[in-house]
């Protein structure tokens, strides 16, 4: 049976942004794994009559409705009130639930968290170790209503526990996503050569930008996973046949992860001099765990003087070319090289922003270089946007640098 979800996500917390609403999130990607449809996604504040109706247009139009929120101790918690007026069933209250929120609060239960021992009549508990509140499951008319408390601690363990799996069974489908990681092109140029792979239906094939790169994510929905696998296999042959030279990675992947992976496996170091970038490509490569194995030195060289002293860029260099140039950032990549002993050396010099530009060095020039086995590739960037997005695409820039040269070794 294929079945179209809905979810509604309760609290005026949420509508006045006091609260992220992960919550939609992490139930959206879960439903979608399960092959149901979501085809909305709500957020109504602690208001009985407006609870109402997004209740009563919410189970008129979808087979599954998943509420979140609303099911705490106090007055305006109120949402297992509203399904259960909307299905006309009265609230039965239940000694099991009572004595478990006597374990969880070791005896000391407040007389309002009475309120969360009613269910209504009919209703499957979704026992709540995580907290007082019960999620509750209601099957009426061939609708299935799920509501679960709002607290992501409480409600993400609930639903892949119980909800779940009880969901499971009731798909005939499964959906599968496959995420592929793009660098080098922008969104619209790789939008255009798969834009005929796009109109498919199923498996669908849709692009995101993601700060400075792009993603393209084949989903697919079939009776079992193997077949669900096959028809992404299929689509991504095609995409890789158009614009392989620019993947680079796949589902979580990121480049800092791929490239400290490419040298490990290899048993290489690296090591950067960066001047415009300030640390963040050696911060970036830090985050990976294991980092020490592949992160020789570092050092920021935002001077000239710092440059000539810590690097060995010629005096010379600076005084004919500046600072931003690709003579500068080669010479700063190969000291760096030379004075570590690493295997790879980055030199990043730019103008990030948002003043310090001329009409021949603009903000947003950037120069990298790489070196690497006695040879050095030097690369000139014109990159726009703010501050942070020019010194955060310059790195993500010279990783790249270096895993084509790994990839090509």
């Amino acid at each position: 049976m294929e079945l179209k979800a809905e979810i509604i996500a309760v609290g005026t917390e949420l509508l006045l942004g006091d609260i992220l609403n992960t919550n939609a999130r992490f139930l959206s990607q879960q439903l979608s794994l399960l092959g149901l449809d979501v085809y909305y996604q709500e957020v109504v504040g602690d208001n009985p009559d407006r609870m109402k109706e997004v209740i009563c247009r919410a189970v008129d139009r979808s087979d599954v409705v998943v509420l979140s929120g609303g099911l705490g101790p106090t007055d305006d918690d109120l949402t297992k009130e509203m399904v259960a007026q909307y299905f006309e069933l009265p609230l039965i209250f239940h000694e099991e639930i009572m004595e478990e929120m006597t374990q969880y609060l070791h005896g000391n239960v407040p007389p309002a968290n009475k309120k969360q021992a009613y269910i209504p009549e009919g209703a499957k508990i979704i026992h709540n170790s995580y907290g007082t509140a019960p999620g509750i499951l209601l099957e009426r008319g061939g609708k299935i209503v799920i509501l679960l408390p709002g607290p992501p601690r409480e409600l993400e363990p609930l639903f892949l526990e119980q909800v779940k799996p009880y969901l499971r069974a009731k798909s005939d489908f499964v959906m599968k996503s496959k995420v592929i990681r793009l660098f080098g092109s922008g969104e619209s140029a790789i939008a255009q050569k798969v834009k005929d792979l796009m109109e498919s239906a199923n498996p669908t094939l849709a692009p995101y930008a993601k700060d400075s790169e792009v993603t393209l994510r084949i989903t697919a929905k079939a009776h079992t996973e193997e077949e669900a696998d096959g028809c992404i296999a299929k689509m991504y042959e095609q995409v890789a046949d158009r614009v392989g030279e620019y993947i680079y990675g796949f589902d979580d992947d990121e480049m800092k992860i791929v490239v400290c992976r490419m040298l490990k496996e290899r048993g290489l170091t690296i090591a950067t001099a960066e001047s415009c970038t300030a640390g963040m490509l050696s911060s970036m490569i830090a985050d990976i765990p294991g980092a020490s194995a592949v992160l020789f030195e570092s050092v920021v060289t935002y001077s000239n003087e710092a440059k000539e002293k810590y690097l060995g860029v010629r005096h010379e260099t600076l005084e004919q070319f500046g600072a931003v140039s690709p003579q500068t950032a080669q010479e700063m990549a190969e000291g760096i090289r030379r004075a570590s002993g690493a295997d790879f050396g980055i030199g990043i010099t730019g103008i990030a922003g948002p003043d310090g530009g001329t009409p021949e060095k603009p903000v947003g020039l950037v120069y990298l270089a790489v070196a690497y086995a006695g040879k050095t590739v030097v690369k000139e960037l014109n990159l726009y946007g703010s501050r942070r997005k020019v010194r955060y695409a310059s790195c993500l820039h010279a990783l790249n640098e270096v895993r084509k040269i790994l990839k090509s070794a």
